[in-house]
């Protein structure tokens, strides 16, 4: 295929990219232009793979930008985002606009070019605080933060324009994803990044609330397969382990891994407000075993294993530690 890959510099959109160029298909990637003119996580792309990849600076507000960018392609795969929740509380604005402006000028873009496939990221974040445990596909969208509330936007515009014009979409929706090259501001890499920076006392938020955990490769199968599969546009799959585990519990296994004696400690600053926490994430994955055919291949330890020893050989890249 020739595939576009939106948000290809961040954390699961270079390793889809990378598992792309790995099958021996075409990606064109947009990362966010800046002033710096990198690469983002793209910079960590084998050479090898490079002769297939074709990398592009631009934003997703850009409608005239996405246009040009979606054409001649098979696939389109929507990843660019703004996803830290906490900055969601100081500037929603910014959330609607990338987010939803953004989803609007790649489903416009799509439409005219008549892509074969369209995938939209979505998060588990739309659900809130589950109602029942575990979570299918027909449980109620909650917004609890800004970002919750730009993310269904999005997955509402894709489904209307499934509906309204035939747009191929197909909404991917994963639990929550970690793994080598995410940021310092997810739980486990700002854990492993305090140990190997030598702390003896590891700062985190609320300890209680509960996640679904999918490792990054585990992600990228999931897109892949999201892709090739037929007959499945206008569905909304998502995918996760179907087991929770608290921040508090999670924190100990980093710790475990990391083999030190550290102590997690609580802090302000990573607390969402009360309402707006979401408690605990549970998925039912069987549409994903059905329709896509995914199962989840790496388990919680390994995963986490894999992904200290990433943090351990590049700390330079989380020396500025946590930013909302």
């Amino acid at each position: 295929m020739k595939t576009l890959v939106t948000g290809a510099g961040g954390f699961i959109g270079s390793h889809l990219t990378e598992w792309l160029l790995e099958k021996n298909h075409e990606v064109r990637a947009l990362v966010r232009y800046s002033s710096e003119g990198g690469w983002g996580k793209l910079r960590e792309i084998p050479e090898r793979l490079r002769p297939r990849l074709e990398v592009r600076l631009g934003d997703v507000r850009d409608p005239y930008m996405m246009r040009d960018l979606v054409e001649g392609c098979d696939c389109v795969f929507h990843l660019a985002s703004l996803i830290g929740i906490p900055y969601s509380y100081h500037a929603p604005a910014s959330y609607v606009a990338t987010n939803v402006g953004g989803a609007l000028n790649l489903l416009e873009a799509c439409r005219a070019a008549r892509v074969r496939r369209l995938i939209i990221t979505s998060t588990s974040e739309v659900y809130g605080t589950g109602r029942y445990i575990p979570m299918d596909e027909s449980h109620p969208l909650q917004a609890q933060s800004p970002y919750a509330a730009s993310k269904i936007a999005a997955d509402k515009l894709a489904e209307s324009y499934f509906c309204s014009f035939d747009v191929p979409v197909v909404i991917l929706r994963p639990f929550n994803t970690y793994g080598p090259r995410q940021s310092a501001r997810a739980v486990i890499p700002t854990i492993f990044a305090q140990v190997f920076s030598g702390a003896k006392e590891i700062f985190l938020g609320n300890l209680s609330p509960e996640r679904d955990l999918t490792y990054v490769e585990d992600t990228a199968r999931a897109f892949l397969a999201a892709a090739e599969i037929p007959g499945i546009e206008g569905k909304t799959v998502h995918f996760g382990q179907g087991e929770s585990v608290s921040i508090g519990e999670l924190g100990r296994l980093c710790l475990e891994v990391a083999q030190t004696d550290a102590k997690v400690k609580i802090t302000k600053d990573r607390e969402r407000p009360q309402k707006s926490e979401v408690d605990r994430l549970v998925c039912d994955a069987a549409n994903a075993r059905r329709l896509l055919g995914w199962t989840p291949q790496v388990a919680l330890k390994d995963g986490l294993r894999r992904t200290a020893d990433y943090v351990r050989d590049h700390l330079e890249f989380y020396r500025h530690g946590y930013v909302v």
